[in-house]
């Protein structure tokens, strides 16, 4: 019989699988591409190819919840940033950080991008994401430092050309984000 020492100890355990799974499928992918086999991530994780697929059945559910894990790196982040005290800081450092994330993941957002169609975050995490870039918005907006019409959208979309530059290796992804937070300043 089971104890909820026991019980605790093995969602514990499990916890602690799950996220060196993570990390581990992340680092491979990264480096590795598309192409990198389950008993592979198994194998850095140091886990067993059951608790890998009992945890993600399939490459695919395997990869999206690294995106999901990434993605809700970058809300945490984007909240604490967003309580800055200088709001206009927090927008750069916000793009600079999905920036060091795509840059430092660019073999991951490929991998994400060719099973899920987008690097995009999806659902719940997408909403987070916007509201909390939103927030950061409203608050530099107040303090002037950002136009009157400028949106989460506007800023999405700078997202989108940061994450063109960084997987076209079109020019320095730093110099793109000052060149768009120069747009988004009032006019």
């Amino acid at each position: 019989m089971s104890t909820p020492q026991t019980r605790r100890k093995t969602r514990t355990d499990a916890e602690r699988n799950r996220d060196r799974v993570l990390e581990a499928a992340r680092a491979l992918f990264a480096e590795f591409g598309h192409d990198v086999q389950m008993s592979e991530v198994a194998r850095a994780a140091d886990v067993g190819i059951g608790t890998l697929y009992r945890k993600f059945p399939t490459r695919e559910a395997l990869i999206e919840a690294i995106a999901e894990h990434r993605a809700a790196e970058i809300v945490a982040t984007a909240r604490r940033l967003a309580d800055t005290d200088d709001p206009a800081q927090g927008l750069a450092g916000f793009l600079h950080h999905v920036g060091e994330v795509l840059a430092g993941d660019r073999g991951m957002s490929e991998v994400i991008e060719k099973v899920m169609g987008s690097a995009e975050p999806r659902g719940e995490t997408r909403e987070a994401l916007l509201a909390v870039v939103a927030e950061l918005i409203d608050r530099a907006r107040v303090r002037g430092t950002v136009g009157q019409d400028v949106t989460a959208g506007d800023v999405n979309m700078v997202i989108c050309g940061l994450a063109a530059v960084i997987r076209n290796a079109a020019g320095d992804w730093r110099r793109y984000i000052e060149v768009a937070l120069d747009g988004l300043r009032p006019r």
